[in-house]
């Protein structure tokens, strides 16, 4: 029985041999020695005895046995060795009663290497063995900035918490992600009930996504697992059968996809001008009326935000009288988004506009249960295959907004209110800032938070003496308050000098154009997997700002002037060069910011004072847009 055996994990191993050797990888163990930090730059530490996942099984500590084995543990000495008749024996125990003692083992970066028991880790591995006990001692390397290293770091701090080491991810945070998505607080110890409920819902999971091919992607199970337990809900998901569970899988498989092209993004820089093909014209197709649904986190009352898309709503059913029916839900939160979202579609929406980052997670989630539903969601620099995302350059307006308020400010004191530190308002105020800068070289803006906690902004800007202050971007029609766009005060007399406008409107009706034309079919590649945003700015029409009366000719028509550069493609706010609080960001005058890097930025332009806020600072209301899509500072 065991010589049987032998021949066939031979077998195994000759032919692993052979696939390495062809393809110039090393064909046998690899060994810890080889890779071991330096000496002086490790420590070591005792796990005790740790079921060790027989996959993260990959070499032995010292070279002595390594050449007995392929790089898949299988033998490779002659059938008729002593080595042979050992391993056979092994078989022949493992058949009859399993074999049960330990081996001993170092890990390193959470891959084991055997120092005593090569023969029974291959017998295992040969037989399936998920995983082997084991006496394992932990190698310990010296902190790094390396990815990997941090990552390593990572999983030792989680590791204390829960120790799991079958799970592993590309990307740093995932770990602390992870903790977060079981519904655990960081620094949270996990029970012996929490841990045997992971392991099985996990062994489930990557079973399934093993057997559906996820071995060929070139992310982890572990990236896929954390990206559909955050997506679905670690609870709702980890109670679902095993034919549910596959169902989810395969609906949510262009997501897995997604996280190995890197979060890759389509952005559509202005509305698609693909012109249609001559028999769409000459034979217009006729389209089902659109019954669009707009879900809003609080009321046009009672937020400027949610009354700008308020009206965007409004100018859709003026603009598209006939063809466009819309509906509107109010006072989402992020406890009930799914609910609204669910009721919409039950009443026959078949387009739905989530207006605020905090939605993102609860459109992707229907998208996937309705894919016959469109679902765009006003985010920024998101990457999710199933929805779509959309966005104006409102930073293009800011750096008009800027250029006014360092024109009309007479003692070089500015101050910004800015409300949450996501992707796209650092944009905002760096363009804000750079525009005061080109008018008024001594211009200095003071940066304040609407978000964050005890602070009352209106004390701050007394205290700055700043004679312009950027507010909210429009008013609210519930609340008397002149404190918005640019006003310049004079005693307790706010005189308003201008304004950015959200054209929401605009924005929607060449959104639903490009669903009428046949032409929403064009930015969608079935072929590809990078997520398509749309981030329009001036020349499309979806940004402006508007000036007051109070403001002088000659300012007035700056602005216009620099407007026209900007729509027409001939000046970026952000080129030539540019200094950050904390040196050069771009040297080349030549050079302007992509719009990824302007998306993303995360460092504050130098005539600033202050200072991008952590997540603990702000108001609670915060979190779940700064979970979503804040900027990722102190990665």
């Amino acid at each position: 029985m065991g010589r049987e055996e032998y021949s066939k994990a031979y077998k195994l191993g000759k032919k692993d041999y052979q696939s390495r050797m062809l393809h110039g990888e090393k064909p046998t163990l690899q060994v810890l020695d080889d890779i071991m930090p330096e000496k002086g730059s490790y420590s070591e530490q005792s796990l005790g005895l740790v079921q060790i996942p027989a996959d993260q099984i990959v070499g032995t500590k010292t070279i002595g046995r390594s050449n007995s084995f392929a790089g898949n543990f299988m033998p490779i000495l002659r059938e008729n060795s002593e080595f042979a008749q050992k391993w056979s024996s092994l078989s022949t125990s493992h058949i009859k009663e399993g074999i049960r003692e330990p081996i001993k083992a170092y890990e390193y970066m959470n891959k084991f290497y055997v120092l005593e028991g090569n023969k029974r880790v291959s017998v295992m591995k040969y037989f399936g063995v998920v995983s082997i006990p084991g006496n394992v001692t932990r190698i310990v390397p010296r902190r790094t900035e390396e990815k990997e290293n941090k990552i390593y770091y990572e999983f030792m701090d989680f590791y204390r918490l829960a120790p799991i080491n079958y799970i592993w991810f590309s990307q740093e945070g995932s770990f602390a992600k992870l903790q977060k998505a079981v519904g655990k607080e960081p620094g949270e110890m996990w029970s012996d009930e929490d841990l045997l409920k992971f392991s099985a819902f996990y062994t489930r999971f990557s079973a399934e996504y093993k057997a559906k091919g996820g071995n060929k992607l070139n992310i982890t199970p572990g990236d896929a697992f954390l990206s559909f337990i955050t997506l679905h809900g670690y609870n709702a998901t980890e109670e679902k059968t095993t034919n549910d569970l596959k169902e989810l899988m395969l609906k949510t498989w262009e997501e897995f996809e997604l996280l190995q092209e890197g979060q890759e993004i389509d952005l559509k820089m202005k509305p698609n001008q693909e012109k249609k093909p001559l028999l769409n014209i000459l034979l217009p197709l006729s389209s089902p009326k659109l019954k669009i649904a707009f879900i809003y986190e609080k009321t046009p009352g009672t937020s400027a935000w949610t009354y700008a898309h308020e009206l965007g709503r409004l100018y859709l059913e003026q603009t598209f009288p006939d063809e466009v029916h819309t509906a509107y839900y109010e006072n989402g939160t992020t406890e009930n988004v799914d609910s609204l979202i669910e009721e919409a579609i039950s009443s026959g929406c078949n387009l739905i506009f989530t207006t605020t980052p905090a939605f993102v997670q609860a459109s992707v989630k229907a998208a996937i249960a309705h894919p016959e539903t469109r679902i765009l969601s006003c985010s920024l620099n998101t990457s999710h295959r199933y929805i779509r995302t959309y966005y104006s350059r409102m930073h293009e307006a800011k750096f008009l907004m800027g250029a006014i308020a360092g024109a009309m400010a007479e003692n070089n004191r500015l101050t910004y209110v800015a409300n949450y530190p996501i992707y796209g308002s650092i944009a905002n105020i760096n363009a804000f800032a750079l525009g005061a800068k080109m008018i008024n070289p001594r211009a200095k803006v003071y940066l304040e938070w609407s978000t964050m906690k005890d602070v009352d902004i209106a004390e701050k800007i007394k205290e700055t003496g700043s004679s312009c202050i950027s507010g909210r971007d429009m008013v609210i029609p519930e609340e008397a308050s002149r404190f918005f766009g640019i006003y310049h005060m004079e005693g307790e007399y706010t005189r308003n000098l201008a304004m950015p406008l959200y054209h929401w409107g605009k924005f929607y009706e060449q959104l639903i154009r490009t669903i009428m034309d046949g032409k929403w079919k064009y930015d969608d590649n079935p072929s590809a997997t990078k997520a398509i945003n749309y981030w329009w700015g001036m020349s499309s029409g979806v940004i402006d700002v508007i000036c007051s009366q109070h403001l002088p000719i000659g300012t007035k028509r700056l602005v216009e002037l620099l407007k026209a550069t900007i729509s027409s493609g001939q000046f970026n706010p952000f080129s030539g060069i540019l200094y950050s609080q904390t040196g050069i960001v771009v040297d080349n005058p030549e050079r302007a910011l992509t719009p990824e890097e302007i998306m993303t930025m995360d460092w504050l332009a130098e005539n600033i004072i202050g200072t991008i806020p952590k997540k603990q600072e702000l108001n609670e209301h915060a979190v779940p847009v700064i979970d979503q899509q804040g900027v990722k500072k102190e990665g």
